[in-house]
This record gives C-alpha cells, sequence and structure tokens, in this order.
C-alpha cells in the first residue's frame, strides 16, 4: 500500500486548516475544536507538507493565497496523493479560484468571511461522502456499459470517449454515473444520486460531480446534451444503455 494514502481514522476527526493569516487559522480551528474536531493549523504549504508526513488528515482546508506555493498546486497534490477530503477556502471575490479549485479535486469550499455553522455543515458533509467513498460499491448487472458511443469500465473506473481518449474517475464520479447508468432517462434527485436521505440544502457535492462528469461527457458542458438538468427536479441521462 502507497504510504502516502495511509489515514488513521480512530478518535476524532482530524482536520489540517491551511492559511498565511493566523488570526483565520484561530478562527477556523477553534470553530472546528468547538464541534468536537482535531484540528491542526499551518500557515504555510511548507508546514504542511512536513504535517502529512507523520499523519494524513481526514480533511485539509486550503486557503488559496499562500505565501511559499500555489494553493492550486497545493489542492492537486491533496487531492492526487492523499486519502482524505479537500475543502478551499477564499476570499467572497475570487469566483474563478473556487471553480478553479473544485475543477482540480476540491470536495466544496467555503467563502470567507464564513458562519461557523456553515463551516461545520460542510466539512460534515464532506467527511461523510469520504466514507462512503471507502465502502464497497453495490454490485452491477455487469462491468462495462456502453451509452452513447461512450464506455464505462465500473471495475476500474475507467471512461472511455467514441474517440477513444480515456479518464480514470474517482470514486465519487464513479458511484454517481453508475447511478445514472443503472436508471437511464430517468429524472434523479440529489439525494438518489448521492445516496444520503435528507441531504443538507448547502452540500454541493452532487452538483461539483454532475460538473466533472459534464466536462468528460459533453462537447459543450454549459449546454449539456447528455446530463440533462431538470430544473426543480434534479438530473437525468438522456442516453440508452447497453450493459456488456
Amino acid at each position: 500500500m502507497n504510504p502516502d494514502m495511509f489515514r488513521q481514522t480512530e478518535g476524532p476527526r482530524c482536520i489540517y486548516v491551511l492559511d498565511d493569516d493566523p488570526d483565520v487559522c484561530q478562527l477556523v480551528c477553534s470553530t472546528l475544536q468547538e464541534f468536537g474536531f482535531e484540528a491542526s493549523a499551518c500557515h504555510t504549504a511548507a508546514a504542511l507538507r512536513r504535517l502529512l508526513l507523520v499523519r494524513v488528515p481526514d480533511l485539509c482546508i486550503v486557503d488559496l493565497g499562500l505565501p511559499d506555493a500555489d494553493g492550486m498546486d497545493v489542492v492537486r497534490d491533496l487531492q492526487t496523493r492523499y486519502a482524505c477530503g479537500v475543502m478551499v477556502l477564499t476570499g467572497r471575490g475570487y469566483l474563478s479560484d473556487r471553480v478553479m479549485g473544485l475543477e482540480l479535486g476540491a470536495d466544496d469550499y467555503v467563502v470567507k468571511p464564513f458562519e461557523p455553522r456553515e463551516l461545520v455543515a460542510r466539512v460534515r458533509s464532506i467527511l461523510r461522502r469520504h466514507e462512503r467513498s471507502q465502502q464497497t460499491p453495490s454490485p452491477v448487472r455487469s462491468q462495462t456499459a456502453e451509452f452513447g458511443g461512450w464506455k464505462f469500465l465500473a471495475d476500474s473506473n475507467r471512461l472511455s470517449s467514441p474517440s477513444g481518449q480515456e479518464w480514470t474517475l474517482s470514486a465519487g464520479e464513479s458511484r454517481m454515473l453508475l447511478q445514472f447508468l443503472q436508471r437511464p432517462n430517468r429524472i434523479l434527485d440529489r439525494e438518489q444520486l448521492c445516496g444520503e436521505r435528507d441531504l443538507s440544502p448547502l452540500d454541493r457535492g452532487v452538483d461539483v460531480r454532475v460538473s466533472r462528469l459534464r466536462r468528460k461527457l459533453e462537447s459543450d458542458p454549459q449546454h449539456p446534451k447528455t446530463i440533462r438538468t431538470v430544473y426543480g427536479a434534479g438530473y437525468l441521462l438522456a442516453a440508452d444503455v447497453r450493459w456488456l
């Protein structure tokens, strides 16, 4: 097993907070500790890397404006090397940074200044999703699905385009795509797509994963034809599916 992927799971959930502003770090850490989390602050990317050598946390909260590294590179590294959630912490005016952070693999973002209860709600939502991603997925009728020229191999999370381009989907993206493929041409609400009842209105996980899938499946993600939005109801996979 890759040691970089090892994460301790016993005891309070461990969260690292990376922000070069000590006051922000103190506020975030104290808020998390108040709700029973174990929170550690670091003010540089180098300090975060040292903490990661000792223990991989359940979640990293990362400010994108860092003195010694590009915050986007930190998000990308966390997403690809470590089995932990990633939340972006950003200023209200930096919409493009928030979008880019999500595209690089962050699970969610929170905007400064933030409401403590909203922060905790988003943290809990990310942790629940990561718990589910480590569980054994439900069996499917077959391991390979074809739809609209695309092919999805469920046993390896590989998605192939009609032109032969391939992607390896994350566990969350794969579970969502399977939900669509098992029930094509049907409206699925957000709770069905994430497998969680009473989903918090603050939870952006479903919409983030839909956006990631669209960037792979759609020729124009802004005007999707394969994964369609049914306003007020959910999403629909507009394709015929054949299981091999």
